[in-house]
């Protein structure tokens, strides 16, 4: 009776994501150490930093509960931004902008999800090798030079408040509610969790299981667009090096959240607060004097801890 009921509380323990550990410990560091910081006009301005990321993890978190994944994003941010800062389309209204880069990341989303659901092409070899190719063609263009300014307008809309919480913070909490909802509430979102949990035995339950992984990768390169919008106003200024970082942060931050290939026991919320774990950890860090490189060490032993975490609840299933 007593082994069976620790068996079963350990079963419970390791389901819990990693990212509601890692944010609980480093708020009680930071309310210990530094407890002004809690400021909630300070943690916004640390957490509007990291929404780019965070939106992108809802793509990453898609796919991966598909059992792929999407290396795409850099190449879609940093195309979408030379769109944006390089004066190629110099009468574009900021309407124009979104509609340009949102149709940019759901056909290079389709082109992935092709690739990877019907041609049965690597995810990784396919992702990786077009934002390859978006990083070249970029700085083919710009010739290695980063481009111009960005409209000023990308700029005043980010910067934003409703009341102490910025406009970007609150645009992604939406954003990672309704992908929470239309992962439960929808035919679709029964579709991921079908062929993430057993491709074949999908299909023969009539799962359209090629149709979900190709509009599983075009939603995710959708979202990428959206992260690109956010990210070229957070900076605004052209780039031939934003975001090529993100895709790799955006995959630690879902399995941080309890998200691996095919399981999604994180859901939406575990991945954000992957994300918002980062987010704290760039804030603890700045307060002691981490600089960089540190912060780097930091965020791959976070992320070494959380796949051994995973290789325990394997072996202990």
């Amino acid at each position: 009776m007593t082994a069976s009921f620790t068996h079963s509380l350990l079963q419970r323990v390791l389901r819990i994501p990693p990212s509601y550990v890692v944010f609980a410990v480093l708020l009680v560091i930071l309310s210990i150490t530094r407890p002004h910081m809690l400021n909630l006009n300070i943690m916004g301005i640390f957490i509007r930093q990291v929404v780019p990321l965070g939106i992108l993890v809802l793509g990453q978190l898609l796919v991966m509960r598909v059992k792929s994944i999407d290396l795409s994003g850099g190449g879609v941010i940093l195309l979408i931004n030379y769109y944006i800062s390089s004066g190629m389309f110099p009468d574009g209204s900021i309407g124009f902008f979104i509609a340009i880069a949102l149709l940019t990341g759901m056909g290079i989303g389709l082109f992935n999800g092709y690739m990877v659901g019907k041609r049965r092409v690597s995810a990784v070899i396919v992702t990786l090798a077009v934002s390859i190719v978006l990083v070249g063609f970029v700085q083919f263009l710009a010739s290695g030079k980063p481009p111009g300014d960005v409209p000023a307008s990308f700029a005043e809309i980010y910067n934003t408040k409703l009341g102490p919480v910025p406009a970007p913070v609150i645009f992604w909490i939406g954003l990672a509610l309704c992908m929470a909802l239309f992962l439960s509430k929808t035919i679709f979102g029964r579709y991921v969790t079908s062929v993430g949990e057993n491709a074949e035995a999908a299909h023969f339950s009539g799962v359209p299981v090629e149709r979900t992984v190709i509009l599983a990768h075009t939603l995710a390169g959708l979202i990428a667009a959206i992260a690109a919008l956010v990210q070229t106003a957070s900076i605004a200024v052209g780039s031939v090096r934003i975001g090529l970082d993100l895709p790799i942060l955006a995959v630690a931050a879902t399995i941080l959240g309890g998200v691996v290939f095919g399981r999604g026991e994180g859901g939406v919320w575990g991945p954000v607060f992957g994300v918002l774990s980062f987010a704290l950890l760039f804030v603890v860090m700045t307060t002691f004097g981490i600089q960089d490189p540190g912060k780097l060490v930091a965020q791959g032993v976070i992320i070494l801890l959380a796949a051994i975490f995973y290789g325990l609840r394997t072996s202990k299933s």
